[in-house]
């Protein structure tokens, strides 16, 4: 590109805060502060604004409302996203990005059409669909894409192991002052937060976060800290949770556990941008106890608030994470999990935070994460650009 600026278009499946979405955000902000011309495309159901602000052009493709149909909801996206990027001219960018499956679809519909050369994928993590149709569009939305990455070495080895596919690792990033210089907010007064301790996991209720072997984990932790609080933040996923949902509200109940403000157990759902890093600092410690993740940005955003982190010992978290900077736990094991809370409630876990932390945070910044892109971007628009044949 002879350091010229790349005009570059991220897509996103969501206005909505979840990981995917926000590390679109937070790439199209580093690429814009280090010169690029980003244009983010997210679907929007009924004029949904994005969640969060961003200095770079956000196009909203709108989306109709689909119900519970989840085959329905991804087509309607990926519809809405092929209409967006052709009204606003699709030859006209370098680089098409998709950070997902319904905008990795939406390329390869154009690809395929002959409206655009190629496209880029990240992938993030992969899912186990019983509905044949989303299972292909999972596929051929990495499948068919001419550059792919992964966000962790877990995935990049997964890729190729697994799928037969080559994926080059670009790291996550974290906004380190995001979750230091805290504003004021309510959500402490609104949810009845008071907890003593309070234990938080970020994503709502779901099988892949493994809620339900946390909430046998909390019951335990209870027996020993009666005035704890398990707060269980956002969730505004756009998968079917409600089967899991309902089965987390029946044990809950089995083993005397109330759900509701003030309670013991506090589901927020969906919250405003600034809720997460508020309730980052405020918690005594945070649990990820993911049975599958891409890489889990929600630990640095909690060490970075100075929070002490219960993982999953798995990978990815595995490849950047150890003793020093996290409490581990078995993500199948209760009692593990249970053991691991109090051991991060005691001492703050021996987690270092004057050393370990600070370096942890400091190998994964969005800026360096902006320059990796902008050298694989290169090398994807020098190899799509090449003549047929050549």
């Amino acid at each position: 590109m002879n350091g010229t600026a790349m005009r570059i278009a991220l897509f996103t499946h969501s206005v909505n805060p979840r990981g995917g979405v926000v590390h679109t955000l937070e790439l199209g902000r580093a690429l814009h502060e280090a010169g690029q011309d980003v244009t983010i495309f997210a679907p929007s159901v009924g004029g949904a604004p994005m969640f969060r602000a961003s200095p770079c052009r956000v196009v909203l493709a709108p989306a109709a409302a689909h119900g519970n149909d989840t085959v329905m909801m991804v087509q309607t996206r990926i519809d809405a996203l092929k209409a967006a990027l052709l009204e606003e001219g699709a030859s006209g960018f370098d680089v098409l990005h998709a950070q997902d499956g319904i905008g990795g679809n939406a390329l390869a519909d154009l690809r395929e059409a002959g409206s655009i050369r190629g496209f880029v994928r990240t992938v993030h993590h992969l899912d186990a669909f019983d509905n044949p149709r989303l299972s292909a569009w999972q596929r051929r939305a990495y499948a068919d894409a001419d550059t792919v990455l992964c966000v962790s070495d877990t995935w990049t080895r997964k890729m190729r192991d697994e799928f037969g596919v080559t994926a080059s690792t670009v790291n996550n990033g974290v906004d380190v002052a995001r979750f230091r210089d805290v504003g004021s907010t309510d959500v402490c007064t609104e949810f009845g937060l008071s907890g003593k301790p309070m234990v938080l996991a970020v994503g709502g209720i779901e099988e892949r976060k493994n809620t339900l072997q946390l909430l046998e984990a909390f019951a335990l932790l209870r027996q020993t800290h009666a005035e704890a609080q398990l707060v269980l933040a956002g969730g505004a996923s756009l998968l079917d949770h409600d089967t899991y949902t309902q089965r987390f509200i029946a044990r809950a109940a089995q083993v005397g556990l109330r759900i509701g403000k003030h309670e013991p157990i506090v589901v927020t759902g969906p919250l405003e941008d600034a809720a997460i890093p508020a309730l980052l600092q405020r918690a005594d410690v945070v649990s990820m106890m993911s049975l599958r993740e891409g890489f889990g940005l929600v630990v640095l955003e909690a060490l970075a608030a100075g929070t002490p982190v219960v993982v999953s010992q798995i990978e990815p978290f595995t490849g950047y994470l150890d003793e020093r900077v996290c409490c581990w736990a078995q993500p199948d094991d209760a009692t593990s999990i249970g053991d691991a809370l109090r051991r991060a409630l005691h001492e703050r876990g021996g987690v270092d935070f004057e050393r370990a932390v600070p370096e942890l945070l400091a190998r994964f910044s969005w800026r360096e994460s902006a320059r990796r892109h902008i050298a694989l971007y290169a090398n994807h628009v020098q190899r799509i650009m090449q003549p047929l044949g050549a």
